[in-house]
């Protein structure tokens, strides 16, 4: 006989389950290929829904193909159907109708938390959404978020300002952000490369934290909207509170570009590195 013990269902410990609906990134540094590294660092089950494929890597990206509609709502039902999957994360949607479709299944399959990183382009500056899908993003998609993660080109793109280029100009977005519809909105600085921190702001409907970090002087940054959104999703789906799973997100991309340092990856704009430690758990 077995001397394995049979494991009864009800003892197993809960799988805090998160999706990536996002972009494939060719070169591993972002997109889902990010997410997944992200989720998985910090202590979550990754499953994936892919959006479109670039062909990209650590210099730019030459290609984007959309990956065909109804391959888009296959892989969410797929997912959704069989999967606790308890947050879900949505990064790269380059077009008005996969937009759409997301929201859709959003609102039929309910996940307890959504979060959106509304990617317009890659660090290297390339454009990876329809200029006309932003205003679908922001009429079906951003009211169902929990909370959205917008660095400052795209913060002021969605709102129509110019980009900020001092904390006071970021405080005056405060309103415009507000007004999107999300439960809260994770501002993020980090374009503000002049000041000595990567200062954030946080913003809910009566009140904003200021979240700092000290800034890090490293090339290598491909993938830090990805990875933070990524992380924050999985702190939430592990039972955090909203400011919890966001500080907690910003204390793991904080660490994960301090060590992007030791991976040698591409001759332009390096990922962080994911995998900084043998645990990535923040406490």
């Amino acid at each position: 006989m077995s001397n394995i013990t049979a494991i009864n269902k009800n003892q197993v410990a809960f799988t805090p389950i998160v999706l990536t609906i996002a972009g494939s990134d060719s070169g591993g540094g972002a997109g889902i290929q990010a997410d997944i590294k992200a989720m998985s660092a910090t202590g979550s089950y990754a499953c994936s829904v892919i959006t479109a494929i670039t062909a990209q890597n650590t210099l730019g990206v030459s290609a984007i193909f959309p990956i065909p509609l109804e391959h888009v709502e296959k892989q969410l039902d797929a997912v959704f159907t069989d999967l606790n999957i308890v947050a879900v994360k949505v990064g790269m949607l380059a077009d008005d109708d996969i937009i759409k479709i997301v929201a859709a299944k959003i609102k039929q399959y309910q996940p307890a938390f959504l979060v959106v990183d509304p990617v317009m382009v890659a660090t290297s500056g390339d454009l990876l959404i329809q200029e006309s899908a932003i205003s679908t993003l922001k009429a079906e998609l951003l009211p169902l978020a929990d909370i959205i993660t917008p660095n400052l080109p795209e913060g002021a793109a969605l709102i129509g300002s110019e980009i900020p280029s001092s904390e006071a100009d970021m405080i005056n977005m405060i309103t415009g952000l507000r007004q999107l519809g999300a439960k809260a909105v994770l501002l993020k600085g980090g374009h503000l490369e002049q000041d000595e921190n990567s200062n954030d702001l946080l913003i809910f409907p009566a009140g904003v934290h200021h979240l700092t970090a000290k800034r890090i002087n490293t090339r290598n940054t491909h993938g830090t909207g990805c990875t933070l959104s990524s992380a924050i999703a999985s702190y939430l789906a592990q039972g955090n509170d909203l400011l919890r799973a966001v500080q907690l997100g910003k204390q793991y991309i904080s660490q994960a570009i301090a060590h992007a340092d030791e991976l040698e990856i591409g001759k332009g704009h390096g990922p962080v590195n994911h995998f900084f430690s043998g645990h990535a758990n923040v406490c």
